[in-house]
């Protein structure tokens, strides 16, 4: 049920200030009691559509919001899942920080940061309502698939522009491009910015929740791990392989532990291999991320390693001390080791080229590739 409440004289006017020509008299009256009551209610309704992904906090699907007069808008919706609640006041508690914090969320208006539509309940069962995003995320774009796919469609001119510029084979996976890894970066670090601005901190930087729209810019996805800073939840849902050290240590958790998964998300969109080895310990797993910023030459190709400023720019993220990292997102954009200082070393080297048209059309490719 939808709910509006109207403020002001909302009447037709002529440019003559008068009044305007009198239509079907009950219609108009029924236009003023609509004004005149101030509140508006309504149902919508969602068909679910087919699963875009799922996790330890439920299942996202893409709906169609059916309004009236033909009128349907696809959308993204969250059901929360009380599955590892271990009563329903857990769940309710979880709900209603998620709840808060998504209201947040959908007042920042950042193109980097996800819209949020609504958040519902049914049956007691959450439900969170956002943008659908017509793009890929990146772990889906590091699958090394995804270039066979479109290889056979292009010439050996664009297969090569697209290797040398975009993206080509890594160890493991696809491997980015120095300069098209450091423009998605920067779309991260700008939507970091703006929700930390609001003081919310993400808690779940990973690839699968970073979206690559048509339109060539990045986009932060998945906003039910974040919380707002002075109400650190007791328990956190995070991707270990992503958390920063901190996290997993359940000590204090700030806006530098959203760059430190971020840096790990850089490493490995340059390196073209998961940062860190498969292990179910977490020691061991802390290990690896102290030691990280020392192993970076190990997994870098010499294209990278030898430009002293992008290591510096990772190191300034990844740090495994958070005093060590950039003091915050747009510190790690603006400052002299940022990103944008990157992108200048690029341009003044002439190595520079139009990144987000790059890989606007680079996913137009894989778009195509798909329907063929």
């Amino acid at each position: 049920m939808q709910s509006t409440t109207f403020a002001g004289d909302f009447r037709t006017r002529t440019l003559g200030g008068e009044a305007g020509p009198v239509c079907n008299p009950e219609l108009l009256t029924r236009y003023q009691l609509l004004l005149d009551n101030r509140k508006l209610q309504w149902m919508t309704y969602h068909k679910l559509d087919r699963v875009l992904g799922s996790g330890g906090q439920g299942i996202v699907f893409l709906s169609s919001r059916q309004g009236s007069d033909g009128f349907t808008l696809p959308v993204a919706m969250k059901v929360f899942s009380p599955e590892r609640f271990g009563n329903q006041a857990g769940y309710d508690d979880a709900m209603a920080r998620i709840g808060q914090v998504a209201s947040s969320v959908a007042r920042i208006q950042h193109e980097g940061v996800l819209s949020v539509h609504d958040f519902i309940e049914r049956n007691r069962i959450r439900i969170l309502i956002m943008e659908w995003i017509d793009g890929y995320d990146l772990k889906d774009l590091l699958q090394l698939e995804r270039m066979a796919k479109i290889r056979g469609r292009l010439s050996q001119r664009r297969w090569d522009y697209i290797n040398n510029v975009i993206v080509t084979a890594g160890p493991a996976h696809a491997r980015f491009k120095a300069g098209v890894a450091v423009a998605i970066v920067r779309d991260c670090l700008a939507a970091l910015a703006a929700m930390h601005r609001e003081n919310i901190v993400h808690g779940d930087i990973k690839t699968s929740n970073i979206m690559i729209k048509r339109t060539g810019h990045a986009k932060l996805i998945d906003i039910g791990s974040a919380f707002e800073m002075g109400q650190q939840p007791q328990v956190f849902t995070c991707t270990p392989a992503y958390a920063a050290p901190e996290v997993l240590e359940n000590a204090p958790v700030s806006p530098r532990s959203d760059l430190a998964s971020l840096g790990y998300v850089l490493v490995e969109l340059l390196s073209g291999q998961p940062c860190f080895g498969e292990t179910d310990s977490l020691r061991t797993l802390l290990e690896q991320k102290r030691s990280l910023p020392n192993r970076l030459h190990e997994i870098f190709p010499q294209e990278v390693s030898c430009n002293g400023l992008l290591m510096n720019f990772c190191r300034g993220l990844i740090a495994p001390d958070p005093s060590r990292r950039f003091p915050s997102a747009e510190a790690a954009e603006l400052l002299q080791e940022g990103a944008a200082s990157f992108h200048r070393q690029l341009v003044l080297s002439d190595l520079a080229s139009e990144y987000d048209n790059d890989i606007r059309v680079w996913i137009e490719e894989l778009k195509l590739s798909e329907q063929s």
